[in-house]
């Protein structure tokens, strides 16, 4: 003998399943800022000098010293790690340093 499936359990199991694909990709697509903390690539002396000589940090504690807003800066799209002519690796435009030098006005 068959079982049968009432068309209730049916739709409710096809509106879960479509409310989870859904879900899936609203969460893909709200994935925020890209971190800049890939440094991977660089020498052990680069490093040094991002992290000590010039103690870069991702989140500026100054907004009015955001990288964003410094002549070092090489922007690489509004929402990309952008790059720095001092320091090396991936610079985030809201982080800061101590060689900071805001952009003529």
């Amino acid at each position: 003998m068959q079982k049968r499936i009432a068309r209730r359990d049916v739709i409710r199991h096809l509106a879960l399943l479509s409310t989870s694909a859904i879900a899936s990709t609203w969460l893909v697509g709200c994935k925020s800022k890209p971190s800049c903390n890939d440094v991977s690539g660089l020498s052990p002396d680069e490093l040094s000098a991002r992290t000590t000589t010039a103690a870069y940090v991702e989140h500026s504690p100054d907004p009015a010293k955001k990288c964003s807003g410094c002549v070092h800066f090489v922007p690489n799209g509004p929402s990309a790690c952008g790059g720095c002519k001092v320091v090396k690796g991936p610079i985030d435009p809201d982080g800061s340093c101590r060689i900071f030098l805001a952009k003529p006005a």
